[in-house]
């Protein structure tokens, strides 16, 4: 069973992945946190399984060097899904671009599939 910090610490994990530089270290994050057939779907890119999920996170590295990802906001979870909000962090501190993010996990409580989404949630007002 799937706790809420278990998942907190997926959810972590799987930013400070994408996030991460250095190649081999993301693969052992990516592999901690993914399933095996775990997707991922961003808007610009969809990949399927920790290889082709470990090529589109090195593809971001090289579009945003130096950037991390931070969660911006608690869980919104129940059963196998959760949602959560995130900011991309250029090197000096500055969030670039923002965005939700909603996953679904399989029974082990790993990633099965993540659908990214760039911006403010939809019908939120500025």
């Amino acid at each position: 069973m799937t706790t809420t910090v278990t998942l907190e610490l997926t959810v972590d994990t799987w930013l400070q992945a994408y996030g991460e530089p250095d190649e081999a270290a993301r693969a052992a994050l990516i592999a901690e946190v993914w399933a095996p057939d775990g997707v991922l779907a961003d808007p610009p890119f969809t990949g399927t399984g920790h290889a082709q999920i470990l090529a589109l996170t090195g593809a971001a590295q090289g579009q945003f060097p130096g950037h991390t990802f931070r969660r911006t906001s608690e869980l919104d979870a129940h059963h196998d899904l959760a949602r959560y909000t995130w900011e991309l962090v250029a090197p000096d501190g500055t969030a670039v671009l923002a965005g939700t993010d909603v996953v679904l996990v399989d029974d082990a409580g790993r990633l099965r599939y993540v659908a990214g989404f760039f911006g403010e949630p939809a019908g939120r007002a500025a």
